[in-house]
């Protein structure tokens, strides 16, 4: 859902939200107004506060367990390493989990689940023809295949069976 729920947002600062309608002239309820405004927009020493029970709310059961682990290590790690740095390391730590996670699935699956002759599912990987111009070495390409058991074999040659 947008941020306004579909309702056009519009500016509270008013028309002495700029310096130049300021300098036009400004009541004085105009400017108990600005003071106020501007007195708001100062933040306690205190916030943003962080209220366990409403991070709590928001976040599913499944996330907060998947989030438990590096929650705890670096919760542990934050008086050493100072709050925002805590913070920055624990989101840059789980990304970086994250997609070593990928990358070793991928390596995985294309070792040991790839396509070939033995199964009829699976991502199959085709190596195409380099291109070869006239002009380079090896020019009129041959392929290494030479009879026709040679194409579409997909590995079954090379199994010890």
């Amino acid at each position: 859902m947008a941020q306004t729920a579909g309702v056009k947002p519009m500016t509270i600062a008013g028309r002495v939200a700029s310096e130049r309608e300021r300098c036009l002239g400004m009541s004085d309820a105009e400017r108990a107004w600005r003071k106020q405004w501007l007195k708001d927009q100062v933040l306690a020493s205190n916030e943003p506060l962080y209220v366990e029970e409403y991070w709590k709310e928001r976040t599913n059961p499944i996330r907060r367990f998947y989030r438990k682990p590096l929650d705890v290590l670096f919760s542990s790690l934050m008086p050493m390493l100072g709050q925002q740095r805590a913070i920055d390391y624990r989101y840059i730590t789980g990304k970086v989990f994250l997609i070593a996670f990928g990358v070793m699935s991928v390596h995985y699956y294309f070792k040991y689940q790839g396509n070939d002759w033995t199964k009829k599912g699976g991502w199959r990987v085709v190596k195409p023809k380099p291109m070869v111009l006239p002009g380079q070495p090896g020019f009129p390409f041959k392929s290494e295949r030479t009879t026709d058991a040679d194409y579409a074999e997909r590995g079954f040659k090379k199994s010890p069976i």
